[in-house]
């Protein structure tokens, strides 16, 4: 956890670097803020406490949340280790993080393991793209075969399943929370993600 002044000087630097890479002067912010240049300035340069109900209008004026402005910027978790499920027959690397907004998980994973006989059903849609190789995509008394570059979007709620076809396949997929659960298994928990 950084230290209160670490923090302080974070959330500093993060104002002022939103609000230059938006072109954007003191003033522009300040008019967008309902705050003072002045006071934007001794913000930016430290010369003043940040007091919560000046941070929530420059949030919302910059674009951006209150959590994503004071978010500490620990960079542990930088590196996406893959975690393999054997059973599963795939390998999962998680992209997007725990609360990710619209409640979508974005995961690249490795299928290693031909189409299941058991199809399944969820609801919401499952959205994949083939990076490489051949996914085959049975859904409901269809048989998709769905190649490296092509893309696949679906009602979770017809009967589904996928595996690969010819060799591994590596593919990029956005689920909803109920296909997380479905598709994923325990791949979510903290001390698997990353």
């Amino acid at each position: 956890m950084k230290q209160d002044g670490e923090l302080d000087a974070l959330v500093r630097q993060r104002i002022r670097g939103l609000r230059t890479a938006r072109g954007w002067s003191l003033d522009e912010l300040a008019a967008r803020s309902y705050l003072s240049p002045s006071t934007l300035s001794r913000i930016e340069t430290g010369h003043r406490r940040i007091a919560l109900d000046q941070l929530t209008p420059i949030a919302r004026a910059l674009g951006t949340t209150l959590d994503q402005l004071v978010e500490s910027d620990n960079d542990d978790d930088v590196v996406i280790r893959p975690h393999r499920d054997e059973a599963r027959g795939t390998t999962t690397w998680l992209l997007s993080r725990e609360g990710a907004p619209y409640g979508v998980t974005v995961a690249k994973l490795r299928v290693t393991r031909p189409v299941p006989a058991d199809l399944r059903v969820h609801p919401g849609r499952d959205w994949f793209t083939v990076l490489s190789g051949t996914v085959v995509l049975r859904l409901g008394e269809r048989t998709i075969r769905v190649e490296a570059g092509e893309a696949a979007e679906f009602s979770t709620m017809v009967p589904h399943a996928f595996g690969a076809e010819g060799g591994p396949a590596e593919i990029l997929c956005i689920l909803d929370h109920d296909g997380e659960r479905t598709h994923l298994g325990p791949t979510r928990s903290g001390a698997e993600r990353r």
